[in-house]
């Protein structure tokens, strides 16, 4: 995390090398992981994306002799972008500065409180445009197999994750590699009967083990798995915890993984405008004085978007 300083902002290397040892996976934030961060130096622009038609259209390789070989032309479909400000401001007051300062260090306590409902507010726009079936429509992008609900322990969750696998290769000609799903979906995976079956003796499967057993048991290579919740109650009432990666859907996809090129095929990305905010959270500090207050800023200026839903099969796991 960097600190920047704006017009009014004081340089505070000391709590940016706080959070940098801070591991976010921790919390289960995965929106770094299903749509990872793409450098951008402009706001606003078009970039062109390799399509799947350039990838698995047949082109005669036949050259008989003397003559020419016949030529390749690349298809790339332009994609449009406008990245987008979020942020949040967290004041300190000198008091409450005076009466933490023997309990916890009030600065890095009130900067991660707001660097977390940041990097919520981030998930929660990932979870939307992943489990979305406005999106994903058609036998090819989507399947509802709740009439056979994961929430079952018998229900066949291998053969629906290696059939959508399969809807992946066939629309793309690449493999996906990612399983994407919620910990309340985990947790009926980890209890299901096909899957405890393939661990022979277990008295109980771990994420660890399944992790690990990712290919062998779905031809797949990540399992990817939300478990950030957010209090869906009104303001006033009480709390009332919930998923942000709900139940009712688990995704197969081809997503890239971080620092990997604009041309890599995959469902999308979260493009980052580095120019103005040059790592995934800019925290900065200003002093506000008729509030006797220092306020700390954290923002990005990025946009997540889909590039191409056929690298994805969504999956209705519940009713």
């Amino acid at each position: 995390m960097a600190i920047q300083q704006s017009t009014y902002a004081v340089p505070r290397a000391d709590l940016a090398e706080a959070f940098w040892e801070y591991d976010e996976r921790e919390t289960q934030f995965i929106a770094s992981l299903v749509l990872p961060r793409l450098d951008v130096a402009e706001k606003a622009a078009t970039m062109s994306v390799i399509t799947r038609e350039s990838m698995l259209k047949m082109e005669n390789a036949d050259r008989g002799p003397g003559g020419s070989y016949n030529r390749v032309d690349t298809y790339a479909e332009d994609k449009a972008y406008s990245c987008e400000e979020y942020g949040l401001e967290a004041p300190l007051e000198d008091g409450k500065r005076r009466l933490y300062q023997s309990d916890f260090d009030a600065e890095e306590v009130t900067v991660r409180q707001a660097w977390l409902k940041l990097l919520l507010a981030w998930e929660q726009r990932v979870d939307t445009l992943v489990f979305a079936t406005g999106t994903w429509t058609g036998a090819a992008l989507y399947t509802d197999v709740s009439a056979a609900p994961w929430d079952a322990a018998a229900s066949d969750a291998i053969a629906h994750v290696i059939a959508a696998r399969e809807k992946v290769r066939t629309n793309t000609g690449l493999k996906p590699n990612a399983l994407i799903l919620g910990a309340a979906t985990l947790a009926n995976l980890l209890g299901n009967t096909g899957i405890k079956n393939r661990f022979p003796g277990a008295t109980l499967v771990t994420l660890a083990m399944l992790e690990q057993a990712m290919g062998p048991i779905f031809g797949l290579e990540r399992l990817i798995v939300g478990e950030a919740v957010y209090d869906s109650a009104k303001e006033g009432q009480d709390f009332s915890g919930a998923d942000v990666w709900a139940d009712d859907y688990a995704m197969v996809a081809r997503v890239a993984k971080p620092g990997d090129p604009m041309n890599t095929p995959c469902i999308g990305r979260s493009m980052l405008w580095v120019t103005d905010s040059p790592e995934e959270i800019v925290v900065e500090e200003y002093r506000e004085e008729q509030t006797r207050s220092d306020i700390f800023r954290v923002r990005h200026h990025m946009v997540s978007q889909i590039f191409d839903a056929y690298f994805g099969h969504l999956l209705k796991v519940d009713a």
